[in-house]
């Protein structure tokens, strides 16, 4: 797989997400759509979903409901695209969808694979491929980014450090999609700043792209730790996404 067939997935896949076409994404025009959450969508993306804002680098792709869209038309229309995902512009979107009773919810940096400049990592520990039946045991709260326990059918696959018996880091693979599968990783305290995380990120994302499928990383923009193992392990920035919900349901997620 070439990182150009890697990138032509995960135009699809963004597509398949929010209800436009893939070559959006590449045009140098900002485009706004209606949002429809496809069939074949992420796994994790849960309506209600008012409007999702996504660059890869070249324009802003706003999937919006109808109930906001002229005030996305105004401002993605108002602003470069790259600043519609910063403050202060973005406070100019907030206080409008706000008075509709809509908040921005999500904000997220995404990675991909740079298949010519994956490194080889070593791991200073033992490894080991892991795989459903070895998951049962580990829902546990030190392995919460590897595995999703409210998702456990879509863990797939895993890779874990053990020093002697012990179970020390964990890499973790989530089907999210038919072609892409989404990595999380866990390290124990006690074992951080070991080379651990890089190590078992990278080879996990090798033996995804043994069997066919895309994989991909996803932090939060201020996890810097998150973001640098990503960039050790052999990923790139490839696109960033801001998601608007209802009042309702942003509010629920702070209590």
């Amino acid at each position: 797989m070439t990182n150009k067939e890697i990138l032509e997935i995960a135009l699809r896949q963004s597509a398949e997400d929010n209800g436009c076409r893939a070559e959006d994404f590449l045009s140098d025009k900002n485009i706004v759509v209606p949002f429809r959450l496809g069939e074949k969508a992420r796994k994790y993306y849960k309506e209600p979903i008012t409007c999702n804002f996504i660059t890869y680098g070249n324009n802003v792709v706003a999937a919006s409901s109808d109930e906001v869209a002229d005030i996305v038309k105004e401002y993605v229309g108002k602003f470069e695209f790259y600043h519609c995902f910063e403050t202060p512009n973005m406070n100019w979107l907030i206080e409008r969808i706000e008075k509709l009773g809509h908040k921005v919810c999500f904000m997220a940096e995404f990675f991909l694979p740079d298949i010519e400049k994956m490194p080889v990592l070593e791991c200073p520990y033992a490894t080991r491929i892991l795989g459903p039946k070895d998951f049962k045991a580990l829902y546990l709260p030190q392995w919460s980014n590897a595995l999703c326990s409210a998702r456990k059918e879509l863990d797939v696959l895993g890779m874990g450090a053990y020093d002697g018996d012990k179970l020390v880091g964990f890499a973790g693979a989530s089907a999210d999609c038919d072609d892409m599968w989404q990595i999380g990783v866990d390290v124990l305290p006690e074992y951080r700043r070991n080379g651990i995380a890089s190590a078992l990120t990278n080879m996990l994302a090798k033996e995804i792209l043994k069997r066919g499928k895309v994989p991909f990383y996803c932090c939060a923009w201020s996890n810097v730790r998150s973001a640098r193992n990503a960039i050790r392990s052999g990923f790139v920035p490839s696109w960033v996404e801001v998601t608007v919900k209802p009042t309702e349901v942003v509010d629920g997620m702070n209590k």
